[in-house]
């Protein structure tokens, strides 16, 4: 099978192309490099998929701009592939506040052009990257998918709601099948250099203090990448359909009568951010300075997942502790930049 794995040199696109690869499926990557955080860990992580070991000719790789209308059109057009693995995208809460313009060219403008590939070439099943950041002023825990979610906090989170919207139209008007899949605060080795765990890891190794934001007091949903890989993997497995009992009076905001569905991937275990740092001194044998800061503007002060119908689905399951998850990113870490 052939699958078209958009952002494939990113973080969660590199776990999720090393699965499709390592199953005997054919992979087509597209990524655009860009330069949010450096270009040179997204081609390290490509260089690995690129290893014939590895791949064995079995992935190709274009570097392309999914807001780029007639290059990402020639990809579909050249490809034909069976099913897309939409991970491409302009990812952080914060950056989203200074930088809107970035958000709605990749977020909006990619993405249509992503379903427009996928209404001309027939393709047979649309997995996309959406956020528990869709979530927003939303504080009933734990987030499920059948309550609304219209209050985001930021642009951000705002694009990734577009996405389900303008998701479920195609699924309506043309039958495209399309599963949305609300991440939760994902980490692990290969991770992005924006995020926590990099952050403080590289801080504290460093001697300098963190930026613990909002006290260390909220709590977020922690989720190992290889077990997003694994949900994400299993969901392009599955197709989705139409909720035969889907009611227009009392309309399911999870499903439809079209081929459309939303589900939370997450860890269903929500974990203070404070704990989470003291997992990182344990395995890092250091202790870190921390500066404490009110909560940032667009963040959410808890996340919480639940992810029963994940699990229902297609069996997703998270089968790694928070303790296991740290010390393999940071095995991995002092690897890479040999420390």
């Amino acid at each position: 099978m052939k699958v078209l794995v958009t952002g494939a040199a990113g973080f969660i696109g590199y776990h999720t192309c090393e699965k499709l690869l390592a199953r005997g499926e054919e992979v087509v990557g597209l990524d655009n490099l860009n330069p949010y955080y450096d270009p040179e860990l997204k081609r390290a992580r490509l260089a690995r998929l690129q290893d014939s070991n590895r791949s064995r000719g079995r992935l190709s790789f274009h570097q392309i701009d999914v807001a780029d209308a007639a290059a990402t059109t020639r990809v579909f057009d050249r490809e034909k592939p069976r099913r897309v693995i939409h991970l491409a995208a302009q990812v952080g809460v914060r950056y989203s506040i200074d930088n809107p313009h970035t958000y709605v060219d990749s977020n909006v403008t990619g993405f249509l052009n992503i379903l427009e590939g996928c209404r001309k070439n027939r393709v047979e099943h649309l997995v996309y990257a959406s956020t528990s950041s869709v979530y927003g002023a939303n504080t009933r825990m734990p987030f499920t998918e059948h309550e609304p979610a219209d209050h985001p906090l930021a642009i951000y989170g705002a694009t990734k709601r577009a996405n389900e919207l303008m998701a479920h139209s195609y699924a309506h008007l043309f039958g495209l099948s399309c599963t949305g899949l609300r991440f939760f605060t994902v980490y692990g080795p290969w991770g992005r250099p924006d995020m926590a765990l990099f952050l403080f890891t590289r801080k504290i190794l460093a001697g300098e203090p963190i930026p613990v934001f909002n006290g260390g007091q909220h709590q977020r949903d922690f989720t190992f990448v290889e077990d997003i890989a694994e949900g994400v993997t299993r969901a392009c497995d599955q197709p989705a359909t139409g909720n035969p009992d889907w009611d227009s009076d009392h309309p399911d905001p999870a499903s439809s009568a079209a081929p459309w569905r939303i589900y939370n991937i997450g860890n269903n275990q929500p974990i203070q951010l404070l704990d989470y740092i003291r997992v990182l001194e344990d395995c890092l044998g250091r202790k870190a300075e921390m500066k404490l800061l009110p909560l940032q503007a667009g963040d959410l002060p808890d996340t919480w997942a639940s992810a029963n119908e994940l699990q229902q689905a297609i069996g997703y399951q998270p089968a790694t502790p928070i303790e296991d998850g740290v010390r393999r990113f940071v095995a991995w870490y002092r690897d890479y930049y040999g420390m």
